[in-house]
């Protein structure tokens, strides 16, 4: 599965015409900064084509990812969302990112119950499915978050380089 196929494939198929990178997590905990880093790089690195919402200054999280996605359906209606966060996983995947179809669920792996959100996700596994202990999060290494985050960025930038080629980008 390739995240720019993904993109065109919901584009055509809900009549969209925009992207949107919703990134979803905190700074105040390691393993939940996946969503924040990423929205900071592709802001910083002025990701074109795209809007951004959620980085390290703004951050998207459980206390107001509410108001954020109301703000995206009013704002942004005709955009397709590609949800970011961090996940938990079986061990052996840990430092892993994965893209799939559908809405990403925030909040699952501390037990919280959030609303899903976007069209498209993508997730990096931060820590085992066994711990739903919100304290592991803090126990997460910063350089691997800091690694998917690099993986995703440049992912998401080889995709911009497609679309500067092709009819989404104008």
């Amino acid at each position: 599965m390739h995240l720019d196929r993904l993109i065109r494939e919901e584009m055509a198929a809900k009549g969209k015409d925009g992207i949107m990178f919703l990134c979803i997590g905190t700074d105040r905990s390691t393993g939940d900064s996946l969503g924040p880093l990423v929205g900071h790089m592709l802001r910083s690195r002025r990701l074109k084509g795209a809007a951004v919402i959620g980085t390290l200054d703004k951050p998207v999280h459980a206390m107001n990812l509410d108001l954020y996605a109301r703000y995206i359906r009013l704002h942004y209606p005709d955009y397709v969302v590609v949800a970011i966060d961090a996940s938990v996983g079986s061990l052996d995947h840990v430092g892993y990112a994965t893209l799939g179809r559908g809405a990403l669920q925030p909040g699952l792996g501390v037990s919280k119950e959030l609303q899903a959100v976007g069209d498209i996700a993508i997730t990096g596994i931060v820590g085992g499915v066994g711990s739903r202990d919100p304290v592991m999060l803090q126990s997460v290494r910063l350089s691997m978050v800091m690694k998917m985050a690099d993986c995703i960025c440049e992912s998401i930038f080889l995709v911009e380089r497609l679309w500067e080629k092709s009819i989404l980008y104008q």
